[in-house]
């Protein structure tokens, strides 16, 4: 059908149209005829008209079947000339083909044509058939069209100065009608009155035609393509597809499983390449990166996907000054240039200061309040004092919303003492207060603080971070205006401790494959720090990685003796370290995490084309489903308390 050796040099030496028109004449289209002397009509699908005309005549009959037409890149390969959001002014008296979904319809002559790139008005002349107009009427909204006309200007009165392609619209000539949508659509495509996300997530092919959603996954191409051009073009980085078949890793978050036809085996889906990227390091792949598909079987967790993207890279001979740079380096360069520039370098923070100022490791620097340590103010406190004064925080929570965040802090922090102190004037306040921190200095606090009437007053005390990821969740649900006027608020995270204690157990704080800053002894494991690095946006966490370890017995030494791990689920990764292994580092960009903030959405699910909801569930096609027996046996699986359908 398409003739693509006569394009040269990126031109059409011949008409290519000519050949799509070609194959159209072949097809069961119909065209509809706005010309009331030709009286064209057909049959098509439900829609019963007469005067049929043969589809050649009418194609062998228009202009564009002769002469040259210079095609945009985006229309080549296509039977259109223009989209729907191409058609400006200077278009004006040109003769065009449109094709897409059949949006609006009004007083049976105006006609909204929207694709996957926008909108167009088409006018139905007045003396069009009357034929065509009751086909019009017939027509289900969101049919496939195809339209031949002519461009002209709108009336000066009837510019649409919030569509932009409002200065035009396009005269009817010719009307195809490429399907016709044939079932009851499960919601109509408006701004308002948007369908509830379990809808729109079960049809997702029909809500993908918000422009919103068209708007998402394009920009999500562009930034991946030109992730792309520049680790490969400017930083000669090499893409290397590693497998997601592997083997289960003992740590780190649960994976899925897979079982295979041999009993008692299976293999695990990769919740991340680390391991396979390490080893193309000691394999002389020096500069690597993929677009990576990683699974991390998580359960019910709000805004995450149990299957999800990112863009992982790795060097050798590098350092976490390095890694950083190229990260600045590369989201300057990708950054799309509507959505205004970042300033680098990017501010750096501690995990111990951002906790210590923000509550939390991944702070919104320019909309969180900063924490106030208010043990100074009492006598042999046992515990330290922590507080968060919200400026008018009085208007901004509701009963029922106070007592939510009280729920959710004493069920996830039963340990840490909370308070939430409305600010109603001093009098009272003070009196709260000193019910509740025996001794406090009231004087003295009133005097190095700035508290006004109408504030909020969180306090936490209690184990010393504990106490601060309190008001850290405090500050996630009172946003401060931005002083800093700063819209894109990047901030790395280092110095992260190496190690962890949870449930009376020694744990990685990000995995064991970080560097330690200084030597790991018996005595200094919770103090000891990793070369472990996060990016941070407008409080959320983007990307992560670390300088790994490269020498086998100092890997093999936290595996083995500090983490417990058996050291056979790791020989391969410890043998690879003892062939030559460079020290290396990288870090992995959360595609979809980044994605949903530059397009400023509520959640990850609406910058990914077919998404999982938060239970991990697929309402699309009902995945998961039931194994079938034959699999069950094929795998040597067996189900307990299953009910036979």
């Amino acid at each position: 059908m398409y003739r693509t050796k006569y394009l040269i040099g990126g031109k059409t030496n011949l008409f290519l149209q000519k050949y799509i028109n070609q194959s159209l004449m072949s097809s069961d289209l119909k065209i509809l005829s706005a010309n009331i002397k030709k009286n064209i009509l057909a049959k098509r699908n439900k829609f019963t008209v007469t005067n049929t005309v043969d589809i050649k005549e009418i194609v062998k009959e228009h202009k564009y079947v002769s002469g040259l037409h210079n095609f945009s890149n985006i229309n080549l390969y296509t039977s259109r000339t223009h989209t729907c959001d191409q058609l400006r002014n200077e278009d004006c008296g040109k003769s065009v083909i449109l094709c897409g979904w059949l949006e609006y319809v009004r007083l049976n002559r105006f006609i909204i044509l929207r694709d996957g790139y926008g909108s167009t008005q088409l006018i139905i002349p007045e003396n069009a058939s009357t034929e065509l107009n009751d086909f019009i009427k017939k027509i289900p909204l969101e049919s496939v069209l195809m339209c031949y006309g002519s461009v002209k200007l709108r009336p000066v009165e009837e510019i649409n100065k919030d569509q932009s392609t409002g200065m035009i619209e396009v005269i009817v000539d010719q009307l195809l009608l490429l399907n016709a949508v044939d079932t009851k659509l499960p919601f109509q495509l408006r701004k308002f009155n948007k369908a509830n996300e379990s809808l729109r997530l079960k049809y997702r092919y029909v809500d993908l035609r918000y422009p919103e959603m068209q708007y998402n996954l394009r920009l999500r191409s562009k930034l991946l393509m030109k992730m792309r051009e520049f680790l490969i073009y400017h930083r000669e980085f090499v893409e290397v597809e590693t497998p997601t078949l592997f083997k289960k890793t003992h740590g780190g978050a649960q994976e899925f499983i897979v079982p295979t036809h041999e009993k008692g085996k299976c293999y695990s889906l990769v919740q991340s390449p680390q391991q396979l990227k390490q080893m193309l390091m000691v394999g002389s792949i020096d500069r690597y990166f993929q677009v990576a598909k990683c699974y991390r079987d998580e359960g019910a967790k709000p805004d995450r996907q149990p299957e999800f993207t990112q863009l992982d890279i790795e060097m050798s001979f590098t350092n976490q000054e390095g890694v950083m740079l190229l990260i600045e380096e590369l989201l300057s360069f990708v950054w799309p240039s509507e959505l205004g520039t970042i300033k680098t370098p990017f501010p750096r923070l501690s995990y111990e200061e951002a906790m210590v100022t923000y509550g939390s490791d991944k702070p919104d620097i320019g909309c969180s309040t900063k924490i106030s340590n208010w043990t100074k103010y009492i006598p042999n406190a046992s515990n330290e004092v922590f507080t968060l004064v919200l400026k008018n925080g009085e208007d901004k929570l509701t009963k029922k919303k106070i007592n939510n965040l009280k729920t959710l802090i004493s069920t996830n922090y039963p340990d840490v003492k909370f308070s939430l102190l409305n600010v109603k004037s001093f009098e009272t306040f003070k009196e709260n207060l000193k019910k509740i921190i025996n001794g406090i200095d009231v004087v003295a606090l009133f005097a190095d603080n700035n508290i006004s009437e109408h504030d909020l007053v969180a306090i936490a005390s209690g184990s010393k971070f504990k106490a601060l990821s309190v008001l850290g969740k405090i500050n996630e649900h009172f946003k401060v205006d931005n002083s800093s006027d700063v819209r894109w608020r990047f901030v790395w995270i280092v110095n992260f401790p190496l190690f962890e204690m949870d449930s009376n157990q020694i744990q990685s704080v990000h995995h064991p494959f970080t560097q330690p800053q200084t030597e790991i002894t018996s005595d200094n494991l919770l103090e000891v720090k990793g070369f472990h690095y996060d990016l941070v946006l407008n409080g959320s966490e983007v990307g992560g990685g670390s300088i790994r370890i490269h020498d086998a017995n100092l890997q093999t030494k936290v595996i083995e003796s500090i983490l417990n791990i058996p050291i056979e689920t790791m020989s391969h990764l410890v043998e690879a370290l003892k062939s030559g292994c460079p020290p290396h580092g990288g870090i992995a960009l959360g595609v979809d995490r980044l994605l949903s903030i530059v397009c400023n959405t509520n959640s990850i699910r609406d910058v990914i084309a077919f998404p999982k909801t938060f239970e991990g569930k697929d309402l699309l096609s009902g995945a998961p489903t039931e194994i079938t027996t034959e699999d069950m046996e094929r795998y040597h699986l067996k189900i307990d308390n299953i009910e036979k359908s």
